[in-house]
């Protein structure tokens, strides 16, 4: 495959992979978890160097599904305690993403990860880091990471979807039929957690964090049903990638920026014209009720 195949693969396996589980934290109410979760899990890959004095592996996945877990169950606990989720969410991923900065710039020197790659990530060096085996040239490794991600997240989806739905549209009922709500919920979580960490050295936590709410976000404008939301989701999330790496190209900017900013402009667009919930149409709504109430 090409340079600018591969760049356009790991996008959109990004966008793919992040809007499926985005779907289910935008109809929980719990979109800024994810941005939480996408900072905070810097402290999950320091320590994990930490043990195995290497940044690729499960080591990395298992570090950052712990701190990926602790911040959702912390949140949860301040919350319970009478904290503001809002509040409860910046109190602890502001707390654990400084510690992970403070660990990486007291003990990380050698590490290849600082907090601007962190947050900003860079695609363009996805094809040359790659995996080779017996002499063979298998592709990037970012492909192959985002790809288990992706497979793994599409099985537990499937084996879980009813048990999904339900905790997401009514959580009251699904605990009076006997779905453990809780470990779903952090079930979610920590397929929110090795998500972001498959994303996070190739494109960035603000990507990450823009593919997870975003796609899920316009979906939600243009359909009721969960299924669907899935796959328009997955297809946004493909769009926003190609569209923003080759306006990326066009304009000489950065690559992930674009991608966030392209997924921002069909959000945008769908927030305006989406036939049922979007802007127009509730304008053209509204004045054919009072039009309605006139003519009464």
């Amino acid at each position: 495959m090409s340079y600018d195949a591969w760049i356009l693969l790991t996008g959109s396996l990004v966008g793919v992979t992040c809007a499926m589980i985005g779907c289910f934290l935008i109809l929980r109410k719990m979109a800024m978890l994810a941005d939480a979760i996408s900072h905070s899990v810097l402290l999950g890959i320091v320590c994990a160097y930490f043990v195995s004095r290497s940044l690729d592996g499960i080591s990395m996945f298992i570090g950052a599904a712990i701190v990926g877990l602790l911040t959702a169950f912390l949140v949860q606990i301040l919350n319970a305690k009478g904290v503001q989720s809002d509040a409860a969410i910046g109190v602890v991923f502001t707390s654990l993403f400084a510690i992970g900065v403070i660990l990486l710039s007291l003990f990380g020197g050698n590490i290849h990860l600082d907090v601007d790659h962190a947050l900003m990530g860079e695609i363009t060096f996805v094809p040359w880091d790659t995996i080779t085996i017996s002499g063979v040239d298998l592709g990037p490794k970012a492909v192959w990471m985002l790809g288990s991600v992706f497979f793994i997240n599409l099985l537990i989806i499937v084996l879980f979807y009813k048990e999904f739905k339900i905790s997401s549209f009514d959580p009251q009922m699904a605990v009076a039929i006997g779905i453990p709500v809780l470990l779903i919920h952090y079930l979610q979580m920590g397929m929110l957690s090795i998500t972001t960490v498959a994303s996070f050295d190739s494109v960035g936590a603000i990507l990450v964090v823009a593919m997870l709410i975003v796609p899920a976000s316009a979906a939600y404008l243009l359909t009721d049903k969960l299924l669907h939301m899935l796959v328009i989701s997955s297809m946004i999330g493909i769009l926003s990638a190609v569209a923003g790496y080759y306006a990326a190209t066009w304009l000489n900017v950065s690559i992930a920026g674009a991608m966030a900013t392209a997924a921002g402009l069909i959000f945008f667009l769908t927030f305006i014209f989406s036939p049922k919930h979007g802007l127009i149409s509730k304008l053209l709504s509204r004045r054919k009720f009072a039009s309605a109430e006139l003519n009464e």
